[in-house]
């Protein structure tokens, strides 16, 4: 499945590792599916207190979905097909807390997974960019999970600069986006500790103070979630289009970062 799933019982944490390190961590329609099914297993497992999600490797903790997966879309332009919709705790209800830890690159379908985790740690050579509007594609719900964490003008302008530029993990623990910085490679060490510092803590006053927390942005959340699949099917490129603007871009070579 290329999900790895460890619980540690003393501690009480379990780590979600994408184990593509070969692909950066690219989501297959499989892997989407094992990331659903988890998140709702941890609802029932009482021993998972507290959760760390993360990338193998340090190249990148992940970089969206697998572009070779064949995802067919309906006709209709007030729907669509998103393999990645329920990769994220929340959409599965899960209310246990949820660290990331990020190394190297995080992109595009990335931020389903980041924008409903409680906080992110990352290792200082992390990066953040939205790929989307460089290759002629809606940047609707990542933007909308990155608008919770990021200053408006912070997202606004990783979301339209697309491949030109990156977020470096000291500009993107500037601008609150990560809580902690580590040195490279650390990330997952310092997650897990953070981690298990909360899971020590009597699990209903966690899960309600999660719970409280998303309830003060859930409202202006859900609204925008809402328009989200007109605005990518209204907006998108045809999907051939889209191949020829990513292959003629050359990967996004030549980016500033920041």
């Amino acid at each position: 499945m290329t999900i790895t799933v460890v619980r540690d019982k003393e501690t009480g944490v379990a780590t979600v590792t994408l184990d593509r390190p070969g692909k950066h961590n690219a989501i297959t329609l499989d892997m989407a599916r094992r990331l659903a099914e988890t998140w709702r297993e941890f609802r029932y497992e009482d021993e998972v207190r507290a959760v760390v999600v993360t990338g193998a490797g340090t190249r990148a903790f992940c970089t969206g979905i697998d572009r070779a997966a064949e995802v067919p879309q309906p006709s209709s332009p007030y729907t669509i097909d998103d393999p990645l919709i329920a990769i994220g705790p929340k959409a599965n209800d899960l209310w246990k807390p949820v660290v990331a830890a990020v190394e190297g690159m995080a992109c595009g379908g990335a931020f389903y997974l980041l924008g409903e985790a409680e906080f992110l740690v990352a290792g200082e050579d992390a990066a953040f960019f939205d790929p989307h509007t460089t290759y002629g594609m809606v940047s609707a719900f990542e933007t909308i999970h990155m608008a919770q964490k990021m200053p408006f003008g912070e997202v606004a302008r990783m979301a339209l600069m697309g491949t030109a530029e990156r977020i470096s993990a000291r500009r993107a623990y500037e601008t609150g986006l990560v809580s902690e910085l580590t040195e490279p490679g650390g990330a997952l060490d310092a997650a897990r500790r953070a981690a298990a510092v909360i899971a020590a803590y009597p699990t209903g006053a966690v899960q309600g103070t999660v719970r409280a927390l998303w309830s003060a942005k859930e409202a202006a959340r859900a609204q925008a979630l809402a328009h989200a699949p007109h605005l990518v099917t209204l907006g998108n490129l045809p999907p051939e289009r889209q191949a020829e603007v990513f292959g003629g871009r050359g990967g996004g070579e030549g980016f500033r970062l920041r």
